[in-house]
């Protein structure tokens, strides 16, 4: 465990269910840890990911070992901590936001983010939501974990997986994320393509629930129980074994902030289908290294599917090309990089 005596940036994750700004805490501070004194503070990380409670805070000196410490929010209530840290117990504080939102913002966060010290947009579009300067940086991949496997076959064995070609939709299953549109668009798929399969894999809230249950039935209905999967929730960590067994990811959201699956699953050599929300049209290479779609259009994500599996050698092709674009232009170290300059520049302010 870090001593915050000795930390100058505190990447705080105040939320213990699986998210996009879980596996982004995860992914940057081991690497950022390379070059600057940072933790985490975060309810649970991988053994990997400098961590301290968020106890300790309360106790921690209220200097820096450069003064100033850093705190980096990516949430409200992060951004509320920051404030409460350098207000009521006096430590001395820089503070940065992180904001994937492309929404106009509540009361609330617009007056949160004008006290913040600097303010990160992981996209242009995001940036255009707010209402002060931002400098704009994207999310990057680890490109060494998220690889191509060459074997396939033995990757889907091992995970229990069909074979054949395997479609996939990751992350939370309800509405806003486009599950139903992925799960209606496959069963059209797979009724013309015997040989393929799809899988759903994540975790339905309590009040998403029946909207889970609605869409099993569907599968059920159609007969397909056993080459449309709905799988569990997996730690951060265990996902790049199930991009890699992918021969294609689709992104059916019909609302995102960023959206980072995409890039997960294209520097494993899945090529994208995507809605045109979130950053996806900054992220995709249309033509290249997937295509777009419109959000909640399940005829145009079926021809989109069934166009790349009646074409092996365009799927191949844009499988290299999804995986060299994805090493050339969204490395999680070039992300690191550009983070920890904005660290040092709020660390040598006054």
């Amino acid at each position: 465990m870090p001593d915050l005596a000795q930390i100058d940036v505190i990447a705080p994750n105040f939320k213990r269910r699986l998210s996009g700004v879980t596996a982004t805490v995860a992914r940057l501070v081991p690497l950022q840890a390379q070059s600057i004194a940072i933790t985490a503070c975060a309810p649970e990380m991988p053994e990997d990911v400098p961590n301290v409670h968020w106890s300790q805070l309360l106790t921690m000196p209220g200097r820096g070992p450069s003064g100033p410490r850093v705190w980096h929010a990516r949430r409200n209530v992060e951004m509320i901590a920051g404030l409460a840290l350098r207000g009521l117990l006096g430590k001395r504080l820089k503070l940065l936001f992180t904001s994937a939102s492309q929404r106009h913002h509540t009361g609330l966060t617009k007056a949160l983010i004008r006290r913040m010290d600097a303010v990160i947009a992981t996209s242009a579009k995001t940036a255009g939501y707010l209402e002060r300067p931002a400098t704009v940086i994207h999310h990057g991949i680890d490109t060494e974990l998220f690889a191509p496997r060459p074997d396939k076959t033995a990757l889907r064995t091992e995970l229990g997986l069909p074979s054949g070609p395997l479609m996939g939709c990751f992350g939370r299953i309800r509405a806003q994320k486009g599950t139903d549109v992925f799960v209606d668009a496959m069963i059209q798929v797979l009724g013309n393509h015997p040989e393929a399969a799809a899988i759903v894999m994540g975790r339905a809230v309590d009040k998403d629930q029946a909207f889970l249950d609605d869409l099993q039935s569907r599968v059920e209905a159609a007969g397909l129980t056993d080459r449309l999967l709905f799988l569990p929730e997996v730690p951060v960590w265990e996902t790049p074994r199930f991009y890699q067994a992918l021969d294609i990811y689709i992104a059916p959201q019909r609302w995102e902030g960023f959206g980072l699956t995409p890039l997960e699953a294209m520097a494993c050599g899945a090529p994208a289908i995507a809605t045109r929300v979130g950053a996806f049209e900054e992220l995709v290479k249309e033509g290249e290294t997937g295509t777009l779609i419109d959000a909640g259009n399940v005829d145009q994500m079926v021809a989109a599917t069934h166009a790349l599996l009646s074409d092996p050698d365009r799927l191949a092709l844009w499988s290299a090309q999804a995986r060299n674009h994805m090493v050339d232009h969204f490395q999680l170290k070039q992300e690191a990089d550009a983070i920890i300059a904005i660290y040092q520049d709020l660390l040598s302010a006054s």
